[in-house]
């Protein structure tokens, strides 16, 4: 009878613990699915460009909230509010081990870094106030690209590696999560290590790491790129209203661009490497970048938010 009851135990413990498990899951994955939802349900109470960012921060929210709970049932945060407070709202990174390593040191850094970041920071301002200036002019294509120019270089390129610099500065173990991407002698150069480092993160350990896997580096690789493609529609297309499918296709070019560049005729042609591998990595990144930028994003949102800016 004593054995009957312990052998009854061990699979209702075993129930609760996967039971508890499950709610930890939940937890973690809930705001990246409940907060784009959300704003998804107001889209028709906003203006295109306001959905657009509400929709984009509604994601990144639900992406940093995922990793840091992660992080936190892992062990890897120390349970120090501030610094939970600043990787949820001061950081873009995606890394949080990186951000919560306690090992690393303070780091001098070069008046010359802070002088690039602040000069990037300040261009970007500079080239919104005149996408919003050509706008305000009547010229809504040409200012509505230099402003969203002007947004990725302010944020991506300048006020980002400020906040990298600075987190280096008192000691934490953070890269900008731009790496020079113009330098980049291949497309897995440019897409792996070297452009927005954050969202690389996510895409290879959420779709790569597990596709390759079980099917393949291939496979990983078109569906990194595709899961890629799908987000870029969600946040472009969607507030937009049209153009769908165009971001999507804009990053499998970019995946099978990798793809071939690994095989063995790629490899022959120098795709990968020196100005051949630079020429090619411009072609296949900057060339269909119409598709990814496409003028119903730029006519209907990022040309009425100039407008809103320029008042």
């Amino acid at each position: 009878m004593k054995e009957a009851i312990l052998t009854e135990a061990v699979p209702r413990r075993s129930a609760t613990v996967s039971g508890r498990s499950r709610l930890r899951s939940w937890i973690g994955w809930a705001p990246l699915i409940l907060l784009p939802l959300l704003m998804i349900a107001l889209r028709a109470r906003l203006l295109p460009w306001v959905f657009m960012w509400l929709l984009a921060a509604a994601i990144f929210a639900g992406c940093k909230w995922q990793t840091w709970w992660e992080a936190r049932a892992a062990g890897r945060v120390a349970g120090n509010w501030k610094r939970d407070a600043a990787y949820l709202l001061l950081w873009p990174g995606m890394d949080a081990p990186e951000f919560f390593d306690v090992a690393s040191e303070k780091q001098s850094i070069l008046i010359s870094e802070w002088f690039a970041g602040i000069g990037k920071t300040l261009a970007g301002i500079a080239m919104v106030w005149v996408g919003a200036r050509r706008v305000s002019l009547g010229h809504a294509v040409l200012g509505g690209w230099a402003g969203m120019l002007g947004l990725v270089l302010f944020l991506h390129f300048g006020t980002f590696h400020l906040l990298a610099l600075a987190w280096r500065r008192v000691g934490l173990g953070v890269k900008p999560i731009m790496q020079r991407p113009l330098v980049s002698r291949s497309l897995s150069e440019l897409w792996g290590k070297r452009w927005n480092l954050g969202f690389r993160t996510l895409s290879h350990t959420w779709v790569f790491q597990p596709l390759q896997k079980r099917f393949g580096p291939g496979a990983g690789t078109l569906g990194a790129f595709l899961a890629s493609g799908l987000l870029h529609d969600l946040v472009i297309s969607v507030p937009a209203g049209a153009g769908y499918g165009l971001p999507t296709a804009y990053f499998l070019v970019q995946g099978m661009g990798v793809i071939v560049e690994r095989s063995g005729p790629g490899q022959r042609l120098g795709l990968g490497r020196g100005a051949r591998g630079w020429l090619w990595t411009a072609l296949i990144a900057a060339g269909p970048v119409f598709a990814l930028f496409h003028p119903w994003l730029v006519m209907r949102v990022m040309v009425p938010f100039l407008r809103a800016i320029a008042g």
